[in-house]
């Protein structure tokens, strides 16, 4: 009975915790007065500590595996992102956990994704254009491997030569191919961003577990896809 009282008590918190977030982050959303990307990224961060603290109480110490795109995992710091002083789950994992966190990636030349056009719009699959000659998904290719992983040593030349700035590409929700610099990528240090990286030289679209009726498009909330 104790833990289902403490289930409890967790889960009211992390609900008041998702409304009091997603207050702030819309309003900055329409204001525009920050980065809403940086109130996200944060939320996440809180919600992982207080996932692993829930689960540490619970059973001693956690390990927690986190799926979510590269562009949340990878170091910002390491990235445009960065720059522009934007921060992500990566990087504020590594600064709370140290080298307790490992962040992985994943790069792909080609091959097809599972995609928007458009915000709201409806899911298509899609080809993916072969990566562009400066960027890291680039390089990968051209060693003929279909797949591999990569890890980083100090003062091996391999590592230092995947330090120099290269383009990266970033696939989400959206894919526009035919804005895909502008829109997908980005210059990155891939040795400063990730501790390891998996390229798949081919990638195939995700397929959705269930199939649903279109969604209705009337009385739709105002903060759809969200809703609290």
């Amino acid at each position: 009975m104790v833990h289902v009282a403490e289930d409890e008590l967790f889960s009211a918190e992390q609900n008041a915790r998702v409304v009091k977030n997603a207050e702030a982050y819309y309003r900055s959303m329409f204001l525009e007065e920050f980065s809403s990307w940086n109130l996200r990224d944060r939320h996440m961060a809180e919600t992982l500590d207080e996932l692993v603290g829930q689960l540490g109480r619970r059973s001693g110490q956690a390990k927690v595996a986190v799926w979510a795109h590269n562009s949340h995992l990878g170091d910002a710091r390491a990235t445009e992102m960065g720059q522009r002083g934007e921060l992500n789950l990566g990087q504020l994992v590594r600064k709370h956990h140290g080298r307790d966190a490992i962040r992985v990636g994943f790069t792909t030349s080609h091959g097809t994704v599972t995609a928007a056009s458009e915000w709201e719009g409806p899911t298509e699959v899609k080809a993916v254009r072969p990566a562009l000659a400066e960027s890291y998904e680039s390089l990968f290719h051209e060693t003929g491997l279909t797949r591999f992983m990569l890890t980083w040593r100090d003062g091996d030349a391999v590592t230092q030569g995947l330090r120099d700035q290269k383009l990266e590409r970033a696939i989400g929700v959206i894919y526009r191919p035919e804005t895909e610099r502008m829109s997908h990528y980005f210059w990155a240090r891939l040795p400063d961003q990730f501790d390891a990286v998996l390229h798949f030289d081919e990638t195939q679209a995700v397929k959705p577990l269930e199939r649903t009726a279109e969604r209705e498009t009337s009385d739709m909330p105002e903060t759809f896809p969200f809703k609290v």
